[in-house]
């Protein structure tokens, strides 16, 4: 007779690295794996300096919606939280923050970014010029994007950019 141990409560580590996003893809790849066992409760246990990058935090997100619904998620984060790392915070059902800890949000810097009209012949249009400061920065449109989920929890347009914010 097998027995089913272990799919009550499991941790899972997520380090905080001002770098690696090749460790958040092999994270990601781990916390999907652990949310595919269903377990009851997974713990999501942040710790360390820096920022998790926009796109490893709407990557977490993904996994994190994709996950069983009987699964919850608790967050604890022992640390101070700028960005994406807030965004993995908010996102569990239950969250633990360290009593002295902050949230900080830059604004996002969307200059050059613009959107086509769906009615808009795009494609007819010569190319201008491009240089390599005329550029849009993916990972721009990808923090301004998590602005808007984490503006789902916290009302961004008043906290971007100020000092510090008690969580």
């Amino acid at each position: 007779m097998k027995t089913r141990s272990g799919l009550g409560h499991r941790q899972f580590k997520l380090e905080i690295f001002s770098y690696g996003n090749s460790y958040y893809i092999d994270r990601v790849t781990k916390l999907e794996k652990a949310l595919a066992r269903k377990p009851k409760k997974l713990q999501l246990d942040m710790v360390g300096v820096g920022e998790i990058s926009a796109d490893a935090a709407l990557r977490i997100r993904a996994a994190l919606l994709a996950r069983s619904a009987k699964t919850q998620i608790i967050t604890n984060v022992r640390s101070s939280l700028q960005g994406g790392s807030a965004l993995v915070w908010l996102l569990g059902d239950r969250r633990l923050i360290r009593d002295d800890a902050t949230l900080y949000f830059r604004r996002a810097n969307l200059s050059g970014i613009t959107a086509t009209e769906p009615d808009e012949n795009w494609k007819a249009e010569e190319p201008k010029y491009c240089d390599s400061c005329s550029y849009v920065d993916p990972e721009e449109g990808d923090y301004a994007r998590v602005l808007q989920v984490i503006n789902e929890f916290l009302p961004v347009k008043e906290l971007a950019g100020r000092p510090r914010y008690r969580a």
